[in-house]
């Protein structure tokens, strides 16, 4: 079959610094194929070099042919026609892809008048088309705001607006990354079946290796710039022929190979929430919202709980509500024994204290103005703490094994796990006696991931403090995690050890989502796609 797009000897670079290095693939029509590798391997650098969407810093060499024209070489005006018009692009994050003061329909509309000499009505018709190929309700979310729809939402009009002028290939770039396993789910079947309704190629960029034994036919494995493997998907996951590739695999958590040896919950709580229910009132007459309805939990003095379920289930409510940043609006949360609502400033301010908190997105958690030394040490001088700051920053920056002497340098010279590990070093300073860790690995690559995991789980063994783990990752949360919670629409409709939850759910909604969750093995995955279809269907 000829190929659709071909790649021959390409080579970036910015200034002296090489990223790509005489890479070479094909990808043909209707086929999915993955670009995969770790953050650094090259994968969105040459996805966007397509669209001459690189930096003036950027120097590109070799040849990209499309439907054979040379990307590289046609001039700016015929790039704007393909831009959108035979390649469209799906990028990671929908939010900062959408223009947030302007309603959707409008920017589909827009979208579709940049290529094509229409009417507004032909175009308003061409959007209800697209919304309704992405499964949306097309009277509703014309008019909507980006804000007022779900992450998944967002995501399908990225990907219909991608689609307005039913280009030959599409690229999506890590399109699954910040999205619950449901809404991932649905968004892969939404893929798949626009590859086999209009024949579209796609290009994936990820790191998410279970993502690519669902949706993908062959794989480009990339390190350091290079082509190191290119296999089908069953032949790559069954016998890989690299060893960095075997290396990324065994990387990957998968569900249902987690610790088999767990610890008993300790006698007497750290943490124990009753009846807990948070209200928001959004204005005069507007019906109240509440995200927290009747929750009750405990977190034992050394352990691990994760709290899992879907974007708008209540998690990062009760984290917030833990935190002191949102107030109840009835139940009670006992910290060390202190009811939050009855506590007054000092207690207030002491609860605080024993509560370290690692963040989702560890670039925008940290100072860039600010060394990782200072960064480290900022809760100590926040807190009044008199010791040597100098010694303890020392002390932090060797628990979460990284050099002491890197106390001055800045975060934009690490990597994303090394900025990770700063994160949890930070939010140990004050020695707590429980730690928050929201989603602290989903923007890492496997293989960095699996280094964090390890980590946190070892210091909170070492230093035994309780953790509230919170992430949409199930494999993840069991490989930490003692015991686990599930939310669903504000309510824990099940909770207990991971083993059990995770691996005998009683109920359909925590079903649903296990089945949803994939795996890096394609056999399996069409097995757990089958079942989360099923299931998702019955519910419906």
């Amino acid at each position: 079959m000829t190929p659709l797009l071909a790649l021959r000897e390409v080579s970036i670079r910015f200034g002296d610094a090489g990223a790509v290095h005489d890479l070479g693939f094909e990808v043909l029509p209707g086929e999915v194929l993955a670009l995969v590798g770790e953050s650094g391997s090259g994968k969105s650098v040459t996805a966007l070099s397509l669209l001459g969407l690189l930096p003036d810093t950027a120097t590109v060499r070799g040849s990209a042919v499309l439907s054979g024209r040379d990307l590289y070489t046609v001039d700016s005006r015929e790039l704007r026609t393909v831009r959108g018009g035979e390649i469209g692009m799906v990028f990671q994050e929908p939010m900062s892809a959408l223009n947030p003061v302007f309603r959707i329909g409008t920017q589909l509309t827009d979208a579709v008048r940049a290529h094509r000499k229409v009417s507004r009505a032909e175009a308003k018709r061409r959007v209800r088309e697209l919304l309704e190929l992405v499964e949306l309700d097309a009277a509703r979310v014309p008019r909507s705001y980006p804000h007022e729809l779900s992450g998944g939402q967002l995501q399908r009009v990225v990907i219909a607006m991608a689609l307005v002028h039913e280009p030959a290939l599409l690229i999506a770039d890590e399109p699954t990354t910040a999205l619950d396993v449901t809404v991932q789910a649905g968004i892969l079947r939404l893929l798949r079946s626009l590859r086999d309704r209009l024949g579209t190629a796609i290009l994936l960029v990820t790191h998410d290796m279970g993502v690519v034994a669902d949706i993908a036919d062959r794989v480009v494995v990339l390190r350091d710039g290079r082509v190191v493997e290119q296999n089908t998907v069953s032949g790559l996951f069954q016998a890989p022929q690299a060893e960095y590739t075997r290396e990324l695999l065994d990387s990957v958590p998968s569900l249902g190979s987690g610790p088999p040896v767990r610890r008993e919950p300790v006698a007497a709580p750290l943490v124990r929430v009753t009846d807990l229910e948070v209200t928001y009132r959004a204005g005069r007459g507007a019906t109240p919202v509440r995200p927290v309805d009747g929750v009750s939990l405990t977190i034992g003095a050394d352990e691990v709980l994760g709290l899992v379920g879907e974007s708008g289930s209540g998690k990062s409510t009760i984290s917030s509500v833990l935190t002191g940043l949102v107030s109840p609006s009835a139940g009670s949360v006992e910290i060390g024994g202190v009811d939050l609502r009855r506590a007054d400033s000092r207690q207030r301010r002491e609860i605080r204290r024993q509560i370290g908190i690692v963040f989702q997105n560890p670039a925008s958690a940290l100072n860039p103005r600010a060394t990782i030394g200072a960064s480290i040490a900022e809760p100590l001088v926040v807190h009044g703490e008199r010791d040597d700051h100098r010694a303890r920053v020392a002390e932090l920056l060797t628990a979460v094994r990284l050099d002491p002497g890197w106390r001055g340098r800045y975060p934009h010279e690490l990597s994303g796990g090394q900025r990770q590990r700063v994160g949890i070093a930070r939010a140990l300073a004050l020695r707590p006696r429980l730690l928050i860790a929201d989603e602290p690995t989903s923007a890492l690559d496997v293989s960095v991931q699996a280094s964090v995991l390890h980590l946190l789980a070892g210091l909170q063994r070492e230093l035994a403090f309780a953790c509230l783990f919170i992430s949409h990752d199930l494999a993840v949360v069991e490989q930490v995690a003692d015991r686990v919670a599930v939310l669903h629409q504000g309510r824990v409709i099940e909770a207990g050890p991971v083993a059990t939850v995770l691996g005998s759910p009683r109920e359909d909604y925590t079903r649903r989502l296990v089945a949803a969750a994939p795996v890096a093995d394609p056999r399996r995955q069409r097995e757990r796609r089958a079942a989360w279809q099923t299931l998702a269907r019955t519910e419906g």
